[in-house]
């Protein structure tokens, strides 16, 4: 009998003494992360005004975790497939998705046969401080106020041209938004990205268009087109005399093109607090927050930037832009 619970005993520490060491290999594991190199898709090419966010925000965060972040451009269908591919990506904690209000938000109403559902598919790590967009006219427009070009364009019902950088862009989408707020009718003009679109508002060959105020801050401190107004909630000091939209024009009116970061769904949570931890270590930088609000992105509180807070503005913004795309009948497929 002495020698049967001998042996039992003898397994029973044998077994403590391999779970000991399972336990000690998980907690080594999650404590090594992250042991190599991590991947960010990016659903543009690069050198686009996402990319160039996206590897700023890797770069800062990726010397907080201590490792390389790289950039990984898988463009096409208007960032829907990087995003596909993201969203099937293994939950290890290495791969990545940069999120944009486009495929992220208004996505699931302007693409009938997506391969991934925003909030389904993904867990959420942090969202980047938003960028507003700015109503532009050639410097020879007779509208010298937003208010001028609204009430021109509802006595002209489909007079006014908007050029934006292709079909579901967020210069596309914000213009809808923006004709549906203010109850007029108006054409759509798409280009082939910003730039080129852009080049035609400077020509004059297009009424008005919307851009990031990032990027459009060198061609209005450089004369060539002039904002009219804002959709940000407030004033932004870059852009003197032009006021938010939502101030007196359109009651209420408020967009931004957002950006986040997301995981595949699954991936461990003390990973995505790790990321998310280092990325407010690297907000902390004023140098580097005042570079981004000289540039007239929009930085946010602290709890915005948190991943429930993200994931909470990606279900409303989903909403949000399937009621704007069917008013607009907008769809791509």
């Amino acid at each position: 009998m002495r020698k049967t619970t001998s042996l039992f005993l003898s397994a029973a520490a044998h077994g403590a003494a391999v779970l000991a060491m399972l336990t000690a290999s998980v907690g080594a594991h999650a404590q090594a992360w992250p042991a190599k190199t991590l991947t960010w898709i990016v659903p543009f090419a690069a050198g686009g005004p996402t990319d160039a966010m996206a590897r700023d925000i890797a770069d800062k965060v990726g010397k907080q975790i201590g490792q390389t972040i790289v950039i990984d451009n898988t463009a096409g269908a208007g960032g829907t497939i990087g995003a596909g591919k993201a969203a099937k990506a293994q939950p290890d904690g290495y791969t990545f998705l940069v999120g944009h209000m486009g495929y992220m938000g208004a996505g699931p109403a302007l693409y009938k046969k997506l391969t991934y559902d925003p909030v389904k598919d993904f867990d959420a790590v942090f969202r980047f401080p938003d960028t507003p967009l700015v109503l532009l006219v050639p410097k020879s427009s007779p509208h010298k106020s937003a208010a001028d070009l609204i009430a021109f364009a509802k006595k002209n019902p489909g007079k006014i041209n908007f050029g934006n950088a292709g079909a579901g862009s967020t210069s596309h989408l914000i213009a809808a938004l923006f004709e549906n707020k203010a109850g007029i009718d108006t054409v759509s003009v798409p280009y082939k990205g910003a730039a080129p679109a852009m080049n035609d508002l400077i020509a004059g060959q297009v009424d008005a268009m919307f851009d990031q105020t990032n990027t459009a801050l060198p061609q209005v401190q450089g004369g060539r087109v002039v904002a009219i107004g804002l959709t940000s909630s407030e004033p932004i000091a870059q852009f003197p005399n032009v006021a938010p939209l939502g101030a007196k024009t359109l009651p209420g009116f408020e967009a931004a093109t957002w950006y986040g970061l997301y995981a595949p769904k699954g991936t461990p949570k003390e990973v995505i607090t790790k990321l998310h931890q280092a990325y407010l270590k690297a907000l902390s930088d004023k140098a580097w927050t005042q570079k981004m609000s000289d540039l007239g992105i929009h930085l946010l509180p602290e709890a915005k930037y948190a991943p429930e807070a993200l994931a909470k503005h990606t279900a409303a913004e989903v909403a949000v832009w399937r009621k704007v795309a069917a008013d607009a009948k907008i769809s791509i497929d």
